[in-house]
């Protein structure tokens, strides 16, 4: 992967859409920013991997080691002491390491381009590639949202406890000069630590966001006219293919997200819970906004990996219903002849019919691809045996996101949602709710 990736193309000239290159899109096309947030973790080359790592381990061992160990401040007034720091700097500095460690290996193996599927895009549509590279320029929005707010509150809360209590905390020499670059290095390893597992977690939302826009490409070929079932074959092979490596990269770093945010969610518990410990803000204000950064990220991933999965089962539903009108519209009327062109043409379509009346009740959570209009007049020119065929390949072959094999899908999400969502309100009830 080229260091200058940032101003290049991550589609080739050859495989871009002409759409892409007459049309100023909202970014230019050849600047993806958050790709140049990427590159700080590339290890194509000894220069780039030393200065990598030695930036990993400045700010996720070294400075969390000092500034729990030097900056305790234990004989400090309860405003100004910080019993939960060693909690909050092991989370950070796991789940930055597991997420710096998934980079490297995937920079190193595969390379950004190929990590985002960039170089698989020449036989994808236009409508594809260009909503693939919106997202792309989308990201580094959604990591701004998801890191500045806990960033800024960071900041303020570092800045007044080293104003309010510069005479207590330890310094080297000038307490001024120490305090300042202290805060600085504090804030610059809450910044990387955080960044870093956002970063994952946004990447693993882009790659599946690519694989959705897939799905829904292909289920267009159910409102219009599909001529080749083997095709459709192809195509949905080819998906669930794409699907399946998705899934094994980054199973290892789902997995481990899972556990270990649990696992801090139950340590920061038994610490807040314990009877000799008193609670307050300005002690747990920090281990409450951890939680809240990790829970997030892991909230990214799963809701990334439901929504694929559920577009995927929503393409056999779709493929069932145009199947069904197909045969309903080609023997509903026919008493048993043998159907022509000018008959089917002359029928009206009760599937379409339904459909068109029930637009306005349309419900917010529906899937679009609950909605799609299907046109049998289309669907008759394929066999009731391939038709039949297709849909059973589709049911007895369902894609989706998977973690050692178990389907990623919304009860996993309701599950996991209510004990993440159980043990973090507990948390901030013990934490926020008691502030003095």
């Amino acid at each position: 992967m080229a260091t200058n990736a940032s101003s290049e193309h991550l589609l080739p000239e050859t495989t871009r859409p002409s759409a892409i290159i007459n049309k100023q899109p909202e970014f230019p096309a050849s600047r993806f920013t958050f790709m140049s947030l990427v590159l700080w973790f590339d290890q194509s080359n000894r220069g780039t991997a030393l200065l990598s790592w030695s930036v990993f381990f400045l700010l996720v061992v070294i400075v969390p080691i000092i500034s729990h160990f030097l900056l305790v401040c234990s004989d400090c007034d309860f405003h100004h002491r910080r019993p939960y720091d060693a909690v909050v700097q092991l989370s950070l500095s796991i789940f930055g390491g597991i997420s710096f460690v998934s980079l490297s290996i995937w920079s190193r193996k595969f390379g950004m381009r190929r990590f985002l599927f960039l170089d698989k895009l020449w036989d994808a549509s236009d409508k594809v590639r260009i909503e693939y590279e919106a997202e792309i320029q989308r990201s580094l929005k959604r990591l701004m949202i998801f890191v500045l707010p806990s960033l800024t509150l960071e900041a303020i809360y570092r800045i007044w406890w080293y104003i309010s209590g510069s005479h207590e905390i330890p310094y080297i020499i000038n307490p001024v000069l120490s305090h300042v670059v202290a805060c600085t290095l504090q804030l610059s390893s809450w910044l990387y630590r955080t960044s870093l597992f956002i970063i994952v977690c946004i990447l693993y939302k882009i790659t599946c966001h690519l694989q959705t826009l897939r799905l829904d490409d292909f289920a267009r070929c159910f409102a219009s006219e599909i001529t080749d079932v083997r095709s459709a074959l192809g195509e949905h092979q080819k998906i669930r293919r794409n699907l399946r490596i998705v899934s094994h990269r980054f199973r290892r770093f789902i997995l481990l997200s899972l556990i270990l945010v649990t696992a801090t969610q139950f340590m920061a518990l038994l610490t807040t819970t314990r009877a000799s410990v008193a609670v307050n803000i300005y002690e747990v204000g920090e281990l409450a906004l951890c939680s809240l950064s990790l829970v997030t990220g892991v909230f990214i991933c799963l809701r990334s990996a439901t929504k694929i999965t559920h577009k995927a089962q929503s393409v056999t539903s779709l493929a069932a219903k145009w199947n069904v009108c197909a045969t309903v519209d080609s023997f509903d009327h026919l008493d048993g002849e043998t159907p022509t062109g000018s008959m089917i043409e002359s029928q009206v379509s009760p599937c379409g019919n339904a459909m068109d009346t029930s637009d306005d009740e349309e419900g917010e959570g529906d899937d679009d691809l609950d909605n799609t209009k299907i046109h049998p007049i289309y669907a008759n020119t394929i066999s009731y045996q391939k038709r039949q065929a297709l849909v059973t390949y589709l049911e007895n072959n369902k894609a989706g996101i998977t973690v050692y094999g178990f389907l990623v899908d919304r009860s996993w999400l309701h599950t996991i949602f209510g004990i993440e969502l159980a043990l973090l309100l507990w948390l901030l009830n013990k934490t926020i709710v008691n502030i003095p």
